[in-house]
């Protein structure tokens, strides 16, 4: 899809270990396909649409990749010759729906507010009756908001450094007091990984941290990182824009249960934003590369970023383009 980037592959594309192939996670017959001719044993399924301001703009799309795309793959990996061990759903927080007081464990009801939150509860419970039906070893992951390097641009934290960089003001959105909780993406990493080998099967894990962060105190971190101004002109480099539909302004979530098998988050903000803000300042042509069939939020988007479509950034940008966008399902061995 428009989010992915094959760059971010070349670390391990050399690797023996490693077989790369693109592709449609809602095509069963590739689906299908894979599955028959590869002893596949354990399933991270992270392939989704996942900006919520685009899934109200096109709930249909985000349906059929989150929720169709999740009974192709739980229906061919059921069926497989090869029976995988461990099918491992990525889910997010926002299942949850906001709150301002109370903390959601995973026994907390799901109330989703927004287009893509409900599609990510409606796969949730097809991975969950593949469980109560096949016994079908399945665990579920809600993770707090991830960041950290090559994160696509309509996230709010390289949306707000990709801005910076280029000179523009960090656009917030609509002016209630909203705050995220982030999460860097190697204590992620390593919160799946450790539920891969001592999670329980049938079980929800919730993914947390403590580091919660709102959103215009983010902006103003970001600005004095990346603009190095005095403090009296830091607020010159905001600017309130619309909101979308509905907002939600925090989804705080407990996770003792993963606590309880060790994991911890271990990347303090400090070094999880400083490490982001270089990647991003050492990377600034990363995610240059821009359709012209990019759907209306997705142009909006970008011309936030690269200024008015008939301006001479946007067409050098778009001169740029390679036609690399595709959605993708990654199967390791």
């Amino acid at each position: 899809d428009y989010c992915c980037s094959p760059r971010s592959l070349e670390s391990v594309e050399n690797r023996t270990n490693y077989i790369f192939i693109r592709g449609d996670v809602c095509n069963p017959r590739l689906v299908n396909h894979i599955f028959s001719s590869e002893n596949i044993d354990i399933i991270f399924h992270l392939a989704a649409k996942t900006h919520v301001e685009a899934s109200f703009e096109s709930p249909s799309s985000f349906q059929e990749v989150n929720v169709e795309g999740t009974r192709v793959l739980l229906g061919a990996a059921h069926q497989a010759r090869h029976q995988p061990q461990r099918f491992i759903y990525i889910s997010t927080d926002e299942v949850y729906g906001a709150s301002l007081r109370e903390v959601f464990d995973e026994s907390s009801p799901l109330r989703p507010s927004n287009p893509y939150a409900a599609t990510k509860a409606a796969a949730e419970y097809l991975v969950r009756s593949y469980w109560d039906q096949y016994k079908f070893p399945i665990i579920i992951t809600r993770s707090n908001n991830i960041y950290g390097p090559r994160q696509y641009t309509e996230k709010v934290i390289p949306r707000f450094l990709t801005l910076l960089q280029m000179d523009k003001k960090c656009t917030i959105q609509g002016t209630l007091p909203k705050s995220r909780h982030f999460l860097f993406v190697s204590d992620a990493i390593n919160a799946f990984l450790l539920l891969l080998e001592k999670g329980i099967v049938g079980e929800i894990y919730n993914v947390g941290t403590s580091c919660e962060i709102p959103i215009i105190q983010l902006a103003r971190e970001l600005v004095r990182m990346v603009k190095k101004v005095p403090e009296s002109e830091v607020n010159d480099w905001l600017e309130f824009v619309p909101d979308r539909p509905r907002v939600d302004l925090r989804y705080p979530i407990k996770c003792e249960k993963l606590q309880q098998l060790g994991w911890r988050a271990e990347v303090s903000w400090t070094e999880g934003i400083r490490q982001t803000v270089k990647w991003y300042r050492d990377n600034p042509d990363f995610w240059s590369d821009i359709s012209e069939d990019q759907p209306p939020i997705r142009r909006e988007l970008l011309m936030q970023i690269f200024g008015s479509p008939f301006g001479p950034d946007w067409n050098d940008t778009l001169h740029k383009q390679s036609g690399t966008g595709f959605r993708e399902q990654e199967l390791c061995r």
